[in-house]
């Protein structure tokens, strides 16, 4: 689990965003659950790295 957290602002269409929320809650879940594990799956689908590795460790970390 994350020890820190940032906002990520996303602009949305209104009518895909009530989807959203439906459905997330129809599987007991926030949008803010969904939206993390999309972007960790996301992350893992093109061997991005994060966290705490130095940058010399983890290439995707810019100097």
């Amino acid at each position: 689990m994350e020890l820190k957290t940032a906002r990520l602002t996303v602009l949305i269409d209104p009518d895909k965003k009530k989807a959203f929320e439906t459905l997330c809650a129809t599987q007991d879940l926030t949008p803010s659950q969904v939206v993390r594990q999309l972007i960790r799956d996301y992350l893992a689908l093109h061997d991005v790295r994060y966290g705490a590795l130095p940058a010399a460790v983890n290439p995707q970390v810019k100097k």
